[in-house]
């Protein structure tokens, strides 16, 4: 019997907010039986076990930064369009430290695919689009995107920025004025050697 109130999306909604308070790691569905205070088995019926509830945790993520990212590029370009993307996913990530983790779940093809990280990789696509970069350099300027938004809010979530001057927010906007003057002079590809 499915318990009064118990939807597959309040319980993936509760586990983002969990995931936000105590790590996406720490999410199960035990621990979340536990806020619900009703029995582990009574939530089967929703999800299918600590996995699939936090792949729909990602999801969710992806779906909530997929949506700001859209709203910050609209009518944007250029560097300008870069920092709105990159202060979307920093942003996030302050806000939700949780959620900023679960949208970094490796998640199967078929699922990454019917998710919102097609949107992710059309808006970084299009961003790039400015810069004039053909293939294969914009599948390198998105995994360097990529590298960078995630990467530095990590060290700056875990401390890493803290103990020292200049602040981390003067570093973050020298790194995207360097970004930007990094997509604008992409390098050529190396020449082989003979």
């Amino acid at each position: 019997m499915v318990r009064v109130g118990l939807t597959t999306e309040r319980l993936v909604q509760a586990g983002a907010e969990l995931a936000d308070e105590v790590g996406f790691e720490q999410v199960t569905v035990s621990a979340l039986a536990r806020r619900f205070d009703v029995k582990v088995a009574s939530l089967y019926a929703h999800v299918k076990n600590s996995h699939d509830l936090k792949t729909r945790i990602a999801l969710l993520a992806l779906e909530e930064l997929a949506d700001r990212g859209a709203v910050a590029l609209a009518g944007r370009a250029g560097k300008d369009a870069l920092a709105a993307l990159a202060n979307v996913y920093r942003d996030y990530a302050h806000e939700h430290p949780g959620r900023a983790t679960a949208a970094r779940l490796r998640l199967d093809p078929e699922t990454a695919a019917a998710g919102a990280g097609v949107r992710h990789a059309r808006m970084t696509r299009a961003i790039l689009r400015g810069y004039d970069l053909s293939e294969p350099d914009q599948t390198h300027a998105v995994r360097l995107l990529g590298s960078f938004f995630h990467g530095y809010v990590s060290l700056e979530l875990g401390g890493g920025f803290s103990h020292s001057l200049p602040e981390s927010e003067e570093t973050w906007t020298r790194m995207l004025d360097a970004l930007d003057a990094l997509l604008r002079n992409w390098p050529p590809p190396p020449v082989p050697l003979p």
